[in-house]
């Protein structure tokens, strides 16, 4: 390839939004004539790294705008610490088959199981295969919500912060009781997302207990029906991971001493 071809490619590479490609036309070329590529072939590896590239980016800003506390993965998880979980149920929420059809998952638990490890890690999943995730406390998206409602013209916008993205993760249900006009607002974000987008949310109560959290039965029965409709639940009830690190470390010291 002439420079002067190269340099024709790099600019319009370059006007069509085609950064990479303008940067590595060169490399491209090597291994075409290196492989003797044909044109199809050429073309299939050109358009098929840019995609790749393009991918990247999009879950690098997934990443950046769903407000993880971390980007734990799945393979970080120590199955092996929680015997009782199976995880090929949790294999099987990786597959994402909940959140192309739009429905839920909810992760039940003590403290301290890995509980929203899990969720973040199908979340991060979530974000590669391309769709919009968010991550939120209940206790910040009550807060966020009623700041919104306390502010004429606002709750509507706030609320669109949680029913936009194809999978909202919402942690700590059920740390702190809510008063019942805080419940029904979390009833207007699980309702307008019911059907629309999926829900995984990580909780420390039974859903028997969900009254209790919510303030008022019948609005905490409302909630379950819309959120359980469509909904994979699983129960972990091991011993806490944050214990065991704690407890290591104790021992660490003891012996130091």
């Amino acid at each position: 390839m002439s420079e002067l071809t190269g340099n024709r490619i790099r600019t319009t590479a370059t006007k069509l939004g085609l950064p990479h490609l303008a940067e590595t036309i060169n490399e491209y070329t090597r291994r075409a004539d290196e492989g003797k590529m044909g044109y199809l072939d050429f073309l299939d590896l050109v358009l098929s790294e840019e995609l790749a590239v393009r991918d990247d980016r999009r879950f690098r800003q997934g990443l950046r705008l769903s407000r993880l506390p971390h980007h734990k993965t799945l393979d970080e998880y120590d199955f092996s610490f929680q015997p009782e979980l199976d995880p090929r149920k949790i294999k099987d929420l990786a597959t994402l088959s909940f959140v192309e059809a739009k429905a839920n998952a909810a992760l039940l638990g003590p403290p301290g199981v890995g509980k929203t490890h899990i969720a973040i890690a199908l979340a991060v999943a979530a974000c590669r295969a391309g769709y919009s995730i968010y991550f939120t406390s209940l206790d910040d998206m009550v807060r966020n919500l009623k700041k919104a409602a306390e502010a004429a013209g606002r709750l509507t916008s706030k609320l669109g912060s949680y029913l936009r993205p194809s999978v909202l993760v919402v942690d700590e249900v059920g740390y702190q009781p809510l008063e019942r006009a805080e419940a029904n607002l979390v009833f207007q974000v699980i309702s307008k997302r019911y059907e629309k987008g999926s829900i995984i949310l990580t909780s420390n109560k039974t859903f028997s207990e969900w009254g209790q959290v919510f303030g008022d039965e019948v609005l905490a029965t409302a909630i379950l029906d819309r959120l359980l409709h469509h909904c994979e639940v699983v129960a972990i009830n091991g011993p806490s991971y944050r214990l065991k690190n704690r407890l290591k470390a104790i021992e660490r010291e003891t012996e130091v001493a």
